[in-house]
């Protein structure tokens, strides 16, 4: 390996910026002919969804600095690329056109009012990067004043003195201007070069993702159909629009009626080099920084993308990696595992079954499995199959296709994990996840026994965990006492206490119930000695609760009805007693 060489270009680690990466003379891996297919095949609303961190906003911010006009000025940032070696025809595209971009990235929020803020702030930005418009006769007052009034309402400013809220009337007027600012925008910039305009928009999906688990994806559905509609559909201003984002999102929810979307995912076979480092790109790369050797490292950990037919590394853990073998780091490193919106999947795994870990563990070995694939994507509807749970692993960049076959009418996927990476990521946070679900699904049953007065339920689930769990060197109390906690710790809705002074003395574990229905539990455990009968020292464990008055507390802020467990326990093996009582 070489010595590290300050006169090689520096790595583009987190370089979003298209003449940044450029006149910053970073390492760039050429991308520049997507311009050339792009124009070649003349789509008219293109939609390109690609898993995140795999170069979707660098491609964005090229596409503008090649075909802005604001952007004349900087048209030498092409050069020596791909695209100024092919035809005039191409070249002639050249910062010709009048550009809308913008990134919904920071459309989200704890409300929808805090997400539509951001919104605004984003869309106003863009107003006032063109507010040149404003000095030109080729706009109206009355737009001139619509104008103005979009670049006020996105400022997150308190309201004067003396002003007045805004009237639930003047409230819709806003989002209805808002919801239709995008086309109002386009129209301008028309007018003013006499050129159709060109809407670049990066993150498209990112708010509706974070309205769907903050609980207001009605009203963020309801807002960007009429923004992407007005933009997108009846807008003869248009020339092309490009939207990215991580997922497709079905066009029944915000692209209804949209006839000419064109969607290119990572399923389909069109684009599939230009996002990513295809083998060969990669291989440069490593030979640029001197890394030769580590190709086949480099290809374990962060190869097997397969894009339409294209095979690709994963960019961002790449450049990451370049970085750290280049610091003589001993081994890679997973990357990626904390840049990804891991939200739904986790959500998805919460409700998953045992087949579906099987699966997960199937897949952990190297194995495949087949399934089948739906392209759009209803977040009010992800919960109601456990198919979406593949859908999303697929879409999001933790599967990769092997194979695809299609029966009747629905098309089927082998898949598999596509590199080391994800199987680190696999191993360390998806195992996790369903471990964490399960211990969640156990608890809640072991609640509803102990609610239910289900004595065989409750010995059952506690023999069995204890059976995987517990050494016959662990028999004594407080091991038992930590184990039951450990267990109950996963309720929700109820406070749990442990060793608590009430009463007479202290109890064992007590458990009261938060909400309405104010039930309350007392626990004592024993532990039996080789001679013990299991039953004398259950109703032992119940005589001390009423001795040592354990519920007192329990009864003194009104919780009725209170139940009085006994546990008693020998090894791997517990017998449980139970006691009802009112007051």
């Amino acid at each position: 390996m070489e010595e590290f060489n300050e006169e090689l270009k520096p790595l583009p680690i987190g370089v979003e910026n298209f003449e940044d990466m450029i006149t910053g003379a970073y390492y760039y891996v050429d991308k520049t002919l997507f311009i050339k297919e792009l124009i070649d095949k003349r789509g008219k609303v293109n939609l390109f969804t690609r898993p995140r961190r795999f170069g979707k906003t660098l491609n964005i911010s090229m596409f503008q600095y090649y075909f802005e006009n604001l952007k004349a000025d900087h048209s030498e940032v092409f050069a020596g690329l791909k695209i100024m070696e092919t035809k005039d025809m191409y070249r002639e595209h050249q910062n010709r056109y009048p550009v809308i971009k913008m990134s919904l990235k920071g459309g989200e929020g704890s409300t929808f009012e805090m997400a539509y803020k951001r919104l605004k702030l984003e869309i106003g930005s863009e107003f006032i990067r063109h507010q040149y418009l404003l000095e030109s006769d080729k706009l109206a007052d009355d737009e001139k004043q619509l104008y103005q009034y979009l670049i006020k309402k996105s400022m997150p400013l308190p309201p004067e003195k003396g002003e007045n809220k805004d009237t639930e009337e003047e409230r819709e007027l806003e989002v209805t201007a808002f919801s239709r600012s995008l086309k109002f925008l386009s129209e301008c910039l028309e007018r003013y070069y006499d050129k159709k305009v060109i809407i670049l928009i990066d993150e498209y999906d990112v708010p509706l993702e974070k309205a769907h688990f903050r609980g207001f994806y009605p009203a963020m559905i309801d807002f960007l159909r009429s923004y992407f509609h007005d933009a997108l559909k009846t807008n003869d201003s248009l020339h092309f629009a490009i939207l990215t984002g991580c997922l497709r999102v079905s066009k029944e929810t915000i692209f209804t009626g949209l006839n000419n979307l064109d969607i290119v995912s990572i399923a389909s076979n069109e684009y599939g080099e230009y996002f990513g480092f295809t083998e060969k790109e990669m291989n440069q790369t490593l030979k640029y920084y001197g890394l030769e050797e580590k190709e086949q490292e480099a290809k374990d950990w962060f190869n097997g993308y397969l894009f339409g037919d294209t095979v690709v590394y994963n960019p961002w853990s790449s450049i990451k990696y370049l970085k750290d073998m280049r610091n003589k780091e001993p081994f890679p490193k997973a990357h990626w595992a904390n840049t990804s919106s891991n939200a739904i999947i986790r959500e998805l795994i919460s409700v998953a079954d045992d087949q579906t870990k099987k699966e997960i563990e199937h897949l952990m070995v190297g194995g495949t499995i087949t399934k089948p694939i739906k392209e759009d994507i209803v977040y009010a509807e992800i919960m109601d199959s456990s198919d979406n749970l593949w859908n999303f692993l697929f879409f999001t960049g933790y599967l990769k296709k092997v194979s695809k076959v299609q029966k009747d009418e629905t098309i089927y996927f082998e898949m598999k994990i596509p590199n080391r990476e994800i199987k680190y990521i696999y191993t360390r946070h998806i195992r996790e996840w369903f471990n964490e679900h399960t211990k969640i699904k156990q608890s809640r049953e072991l609640l509803t026994a102990i609610l239910e007065k289900d004595v065989l339920a409750i010995e059952d689930q506690l023999n069995e965990r204890m059976l995987n769990l517990i050494s016959y060197f662990d028999s004594h109390a407080s091991f038992y006492h930590g184990f039951l906690l450990g267990i109950l710790a996963n309720i929700d809705g109820y406070e749990i206490k442990s060793n608590r002074e009430t009463g007479l003395g202290r109890s064992d574990i007590f458990m009261k119930n938060s909400g309405i229905r104010k039930n309350g539990v007392v626990i004592e455990l024993k532990v039996m000695g080789d001679k013990d009968d299991a039953e004398d020292v259950a109703n032992a464990a119940l005589a001390q609760i009423e001795e040592k008055k354990y519920a007192a507390e329990l009864e003194a802020e009104g919780y009725r009805p209170i139940l009085r467990y006994g546990i008693a326990f020998r090894g791997k093996e517990c017998l449980v007693k139970v006691q009802d009582a009112s007051t």
